[in-house]
């Protein structure tokens, strides 16, 4: 049974960790980041069957691929505060010579991050991979991927879906963060990505909906769910439907929190809607 006052208040300071690292140095994607907190607490937490130390041939255990590298802040939080580096480090965010760039990268040697991403599209092609190798290997664990909604305007995202399909990749579960959003304004305004589900389905997925997305009680059920239905011949897809911003007002709903950092009074702000719970940095 998932204790969800802990992982409450484990969301609240990692939104205090992405607001932090992006207010530093001035630089960032705080809006994405904060969407998705809950979800890789969830992952992290509670849906994952992962090991404490990190290998990168990921063997006998799940293992994940983050597409839209941009939210590293709520990637690097997870990832320390799940122990596989130290907390501290989330002070050496976007500096120079530090293994925490602005987009993951592999050749730093951070624990935890599998692929460079941020060049959008290619992650789900990167997880498919992963999976495939599984089955190969006789290993029955789970690759997990998360892209972003805005993302899938890119063409490789449905060669893969199609690939996915067709292959019957049924190891795998890829994520969507569906919060409308992307660095121009509102997907429907950039370029409308039309009925998500239906063009998964079309492409022969097995598709569920979180419509809570930024809820840990919907999330945590929702996720066990997509794992019950991996494993019959089909890949899953997972359209989570978050706000960008999430848990600060006045970064909510829009667009213009997607690549901005906060400047002095507005990290105050933020941070006071989001009370310390286990400790800065």
């Amino acid at each position: 049974m998932a204790d969800y006052k802990a992982l409450e208040d484990l969301v609240i300071q990692v939104r205090r960790d992405i607001l932090r690292q992006v207010h530093k140095v001035n630089s960032g994607h705080p809006g994405g980041s904060l969407g998705c907190a809950e979800f890789f607490v969830a992952l992290y937490n509670e849906i994952m069957e992962r090991k404490d130390s990190f290998a990168m041939d990921g063997k006998d255990e799940d293992i994940f691929f983050l597409s839209n590298g941009h939210i590293s802040p709520v990637f690097y939080s997870v990832l320390a505060r799940s122990g596989y580096f130290p907390v501290e480090e989330l002070n050496t965010f976007r500096l120079l010579n530090s293994r925490l760039q602005g987009h993951p990268t592999t050749h730093e040697g951070l624990p935890g991050v599998r692929i460079a991403s941020g060049s959008l599209g290619q992650g789900i092609s990167a997880a498919i991979g992963a999976a495939l190798a599984k089955k190969l290997n006789n290993d029955n664990h789970i690759v997990y991927a998360l892209c972003g909604d805005g993302e899938l305007q890119e063409g490789q995202n449905w060669e893969a879906i199609m690939y996915a399909a067709g292959n019957s990749v049924d190891n795998l579960i890829v994520t969507v963060d569906l919060n409308g959003q992307q660095i121009d304004g509102s997907t429907d305004n950039v370029l409308p990505l039309g009925n998500v589900r239906a063009k998964f389905e079309a492409f022969g997925w097995d598709v569920l909906d979180i419509k809570e997305g930024n809820d840990l009680k919907a999330i945590i059920p929702g996720m066990q769910k997509a794992k019950e239905r991996t494993g019959n011949g089909k890949p899953v897809c997972v359209l989570l439907h978050t706000v960008m911003g999430n848990g600060v007002d006045f970064m909510m709903h829009t667009h213009d929190w997607h690549g901005k950092a906060p400047n002095d009074e507005q990290l105050e702000n933020a941070l006071s809607q989001n009370p310390v719970t286990l400790g800065d940095y």
